[in-house]
């Protein structure tokens, strides 16, 4: 018996092309929830960026860029477009979304400095708020790195290997909290890894290329674990899939089992090493600020213990 949401895609079999380059770029959708949280979210960064500039504050052009253009725009590309369009219907087009979400969005929109914009932006009172979340009991707790990185780890093989991938593809509802929990996951484990917001949770940069290294076997086992299993991944929902126009098409399941795996194992490596080189050059970025203020304070307390010794002697009164 065919899942609803086997149905519809079935439903829509019948305008469905065969994936493509062309039909990459012609399969767009605005779903709801996705378009919601896209045109909100970029809209008040948007604003907090021109508040700061009619104030005459600088606010840097490479943050806007990194949260509105490849954070938000990622996330819209992954859940509208053509990734959007065939992934219930090939497991290798979902494991490129996956990636997307779970790595690359969550860290271009920890690199766009939204916390910081919101403090330096909002009024007094919501200001209090904001606050009061970072340094609440709940943040702390969120943000600890051990727990971070055990979810962020976890979470794919309870996707894969439970009846959690299976709902998704049944339910509509659970195939778009799937995508959210996708970034949520992993702005938990990449915000405070970045260090950009004054969010709990930073710890120092040996440790954070620590953590960062220790992600790329996780990935490559869990691509490597998929690519050799022979049980197959949401076996029922694609089989019926073959049952429709679309057989014409669709790749066989195991193999395309076999590629998404690879891509798992392939762009879990490469998005790793990436983060791996913008963690690098913050640290570097860091240790010459911290030299350049050590710098600072040596040459002041130099200018304080040399000043008694050109101040002028006071006049001697004349003996009579």
């Amino acid at each position: 018996m065919p899942s609803a949401l086997t149905t519809t895609v079935l439903e829509a079999a019948a305008t469905l092309p065969e994936p493509s380059f062309g039909a990459f770029l012609s399969e767009w959708s605005l779903p709801p929830l996705p378009f919601v949280v896209t045109v909100w979210l970029g809209g008040l960064y948007l604003l907090g960026v021109r508040v700061l500039h009619r104030r005459g504050d600088r606010w840097p052009v490479g943050r806007t860029l990194a949260f509105v253009g490849i954070g938000l725009g990622a996330f819209h590309l992954a859940t509208s477009s053509g990734f959007a369009a065939y992934d219930t219907t090939l497991l290798s087009m979902h494991m490129i979304q996956h990636m997307v979400l779970s790595m690359v969005v969550p860290m271009a929109l920890a690199l766009g400095a939204p916390v910081t914009l919101a403090l330096r932006t909002l009024p007094v009172r919501p200001r209090r708020w904001l606050l009061a979340v970072l340094h609440s009991r709940v943040a702390r707790v969120l943000s600890f790195p051990p727990l971070t990185f055990g979810l962020y780890v976890i979470s794919p093989w309870a996707l894969y290997f439970t009846g959690w991938y299976d709902a998704s593809l049944s339910s509509t509802y659970v195939h778009e909290m799937m995508h959210l929990h996708l970034v949520m996951v992993g702005a938990l484990f990449f915000w405070p890894l970045m260090g950009v917001d004054p969010v709990p949770g930073r710890v120092g940069y040996p440790f954070r290329v620590a953590l960062t290294v220790l992600t790329l076997p996780f990935h490559a086992f869990l691509g490597v674990t998929i690519m050799g299993q022979e049980t197959l991944i949401g076996e029922e929902h694609y089989l019926a899939l073959r049952e429709g126009p679309m057989a014409s098409w669709l790749p066989d399941i195991a193999d395309n089992q076999h590629l998404a795996g690879g891509i798992l194992w392939a762009s879990g490596d490469l998005v790793g090493l990436l983060f791996f080189g913008v963690l690098f050059v913050q640290w570097v970025r860091s240790s010459m600020k911290e030299a350049e203020r050590e710098d600072r304070r040596l040459d002041l307390a130099e200018a304080r213990a040399a000043a008694p010794s050109r101040a002028p002697a006071p006049d001697v009164p004349a003996e009579r």
